[in-house]
């Protein structure tokens, strides 16, 4: 019985270390994938979030716009939202500003720290490998390139005012009032047979025969006061019914008007406020980059020191191989850095008004790089 255990026992264990060895492989297959599928990684979360962000877009009015309007009348309610939508514009633009002249800071110091890397280390390195005959001779002539350069998708929002149109329908009001009293006028005129002189002034008795016709139609005499109360009364009717209408149109144009530009505005600064975050987190990356360049400047500055005493001591061999192995490493890791950290100074930051993957991954390569050189020191 204890034999077959042990049989048992043997078989699983040997049974498990193919397995085993196939987990290690795998393992070891998938640490070994190169720079570039982090860079596939880092563009596929970018369009997840961006996805995400534009799912979660709602243009629509909010509640608390809505509330407060909700007791007002409509031309003073279009007078609020259109306050709020100076409000919204203002806010994102001085956000954006302030954001801009951080990015433009930040941009200063970048190419400060660049051109202190190259003037006190990083020339040196490379004039000091050429000499001692480790420097290749295929390297491609530096292009001038845009650090970053920030994408306007959206011209400035202009916020445009609305008018009550009282004015115009008072306007409006007193042209129908003159229509409707001179159509009165004509109408009593055709009916006491009488035909009126516009070039005179009416007498006293042509004015009672006139508008007294009017009192006729409530059953008296003709009276001059009374019929001309009614026509007045009816022309003032006409100009107050003109002049209402006329408001109460504006007054709904301009609420709806007001909404929808308030509803852009939204809009507006939803998307201004995605390119606020995309200049922070391109903040964020030149704050570190700037950091690594500092550090490459001290490291390389050091390493020139170990390249000299090369030249002093060994001299300028004709081949690789005749300098001290120890010298050689160190003539490597030089080499190894510098190019870490030209790929990431030749790249631009920027890859359409967004920050470049390419720039974010090759950063990252260039801080671990460097660490692996600080963790052989310490």
């Amino acid at each position: 019985m204890s034999e077959d255990v042990k049989k048992s026992t043997s078989s699983e264990h040997e049974t498990q270390q193919p397995e085993a060895v196939e987990s290690a492989e795998e393992t070891e297959a998938s640490e070994a994938q190169p720079v570039e599928n982090e860079t596939e990684v880092e563009e596929t979360k970018a369009a997840k979030e961006e996805t995400a962000e534009s799912g979660e877009a709602d243009t629509s009015l909010d509640a608390d716009a809505e509330a407060q309007i909700d007791n007002l009348k409509k031309h003073e309610a279009a007078l609020l939202l259109i306050e709020k939508t100076r409000h919204i514009v203002d806010d994102t633009e001085k956000q954006l500003d302030a954001c801009k002249l951080l990015l433009q800071d930040d941009l200063k110091r970048y190419e400060e720290a660049k051109l202190s890397l190259k003037e006190h280390a990083l020339d040196e390195s490379e004039s000091l490998l050429k000499v001692l005959g480790y420097e290749e001779n295929d390297e491609e002539a530096s292009e001038d390139i845009v650090t970053f350069q920030p994408k306007e998708e959206l011209p400035p929002f202009d916020v445009k005012d609305i008018s009550s149109g009282k004015f115009t329908s008072f306007l409006l009001a007193l042209i129908a009032g003159f229509l409707t009293f001179a159509g009165l006028i004509y109408l009593a005129t055709e009916k006491v047979g009488v035909t009126l002189d516009v070039t005179k002034v009416p007498t006293h008795e042509t004015a009672t025969k006139v508008l007294g016709w009017y009192a006729t139609l409530f059953g008296g005499k003709p009276d001059l006061f009374l019929g001309g109360a009614f026509v007045f009364i009816v022309v003032m009717l006409v100009m107050g019914m003109i002049y209402g209408i006329r408001v109460a149109s504006r007054s709904s144009s301009n609420l709806a008007f007001a909404k929808q530009q308030l509803e852009e505005a939204q809009e507006y600064a939803k998307h201004k406020g995605n390119c606020k975050e995309e200049m922070d987190r391109v903040d964020a990356h030149m704050n570190d980059a700037i950091t690594v360049l500092k550090t490459y400047e001290v490291v390389l500055g050091e390493q020139n020191g170990k390249l000299k005493r090369i030249l002093h001591i060994e001299g300028v061999k004709e081949h690789e191989n005749e300098y001290h192995p120890k010298s050689l490493n160190e003539m490597h890791e030089t080499k190894r850095l510098i190019e870490s950290i030209e790929q990431f100074m030749n790249t631009s930051m920027s890859e359409e008004g967004k920050l470049s993957q390419k720039s974010k991954v090759l950063l990252e390569n260039a801080k671990e790089k460097l660490q692996q050189f600080i963790d052989k020191l310490y």
